[in-house]
C-alpha cells in the first residue's frame, strides 16, 4: 500500500461511527482481531476482568484514529483506554420552547470507555478499501449503527422475533422479551404458593382488554386475556394456547 493510499484510507476509516456487536473490553494492548472474525477470546476476557468494557451490545463507538503497525491495522476506539463518554453527551441546549436536547444523543447509548482493535494479517495490511475494512470488523462493530434492540433481535429465535413484531406475548419469553412486545405493564404482582414465586404482568385497565402474563424465573409460563367491565368485572376468556 502507498503512503497516498494509506493516507486515504485513514481519512476514510477516521471518525466513522459503529455499533458494538459483542462486548468489547477495555484494553492498553490493541486487541486481536483477524479478517476470518476469530479473535484471542482468551485475551479478551482477561481484559475485560483487568480494565471492564469499552462497549456493550448496542453502544455506539467511534473511531478516533487509525494506524498502520507492521502486518497490522490498528483501530483506536473512542480516544484508547483513557477515552469514552464524552463531556458533551451529558450536555442540554434549551430552546426558546424550553425543550433540552443532549449533545450527542442518539438511539444508541455511547459506550463507557475506549480501546483499541489490531486487524492482523498473515503478511502485509493489503490494499483494499475502507468498506472491505469494515466487513472485516463486522463480527465486532456494526457501521449501519443499527439500534441495541436491532441486534438483539437478530440473536432470538425467530418464533421469538416475530412474536415481538406482531406485539404479541407469547410462552418461554424472557422479561426483555415482553418489554420489547408490550411495553411496561400496567400492573406487577407477585404471588408466593407451595414454595413457588410468580410474578404477573398485567396489561390494560378497565374497562377493555387485559393481558395476564405469568413469570416463573423470569419466563413467561401463561398468557390469558380477559375483557374487564366498568367497575373493574372481568370475564376471563380461554387461557391462549401457544
Amino acid at each position: 500500500m502507498t503512503p497516498g493510499q494509506r493516507a486515504q484510507l485513514i481519512r476514510d476509516l477516521n471518525a466513522e461511527y459503529g455499533t458494538a456487536k459483542l462486548q468489547i473490553p477495555r484494553s492498553k494492548k490493541p486487541l486481536v482481531f483477524r479478517p476470518s472474525g476469530q479473535y484471542d477470546r482468551r485475551q479478551w476476557a482477561d481484559a475485560m476482568i483487568k480494565f471492564g468494557p469499552a462497549a456493550r451490545l448496542g453502544d455506539l463507538v467511534q473511531i478516533t484514529a487509525v494506524q498502520f503497525v507492521g502486518k497490522k491495522l490498528v483501530f483506536e476506539i473512542n480516544h484508547g483506554i483513557g477515552g469514552g463518554r464524552r463531556w458533551w453527551h451529558r450536555i442540554q441546549v434549551a430552546g426558546a420552547a424550553g425543550r433540552g436536547t443532549t449533545l450527542g444523543a442518539s438511539q444508541n447509548t455511547h459506550a463507557p470507555g475506549g480501546t483499541k482493535l489490531a486487524l492482523v494479517f498473515p503478511e502485509n495490511v493489503p490494499v483494499k478499501t475502507a468498506q472491505e475494512f469494515k466487513e472485516m470488523l463486522k463480527p465486532v462493530l456494526d457501521f449501519n449503527q443499527r439500534s441495541a434492540t436491532e441486534l438483539y433481535l437478530d440473536k432470538i429465535d425467530v418464533k421469538y422475533r416475530e412474536a415481538i413484531e406482531r406485539n404479541e406475548v407469547i410462552e418461554g419469553m424472557d422479561k426483555e422479551m415482553v418489554l420489547l412486545a408490550k411495553g411496561r405493564p400496567t400492573k406487577k404482582i407477585r404471588d408466593f404458593k407451595e414454595g413457588v414465586e410468580t410474578e404477573d404482568w398485567i396489561y390494560g385497565e378497565p374497562p377493555g382488554e387485559i393481558v395476564f402474563v405469568t413469570f416463573l424465573d423470569g419466563d413467561v409460563i401463561r398468557v390469558k386475556e380477559s375483557h374487564a367491565a366498568i367497575g373493574g368485572w372481568v370475564k376471563e376468556t380461554a387461557q391462549i394456547e401457544r
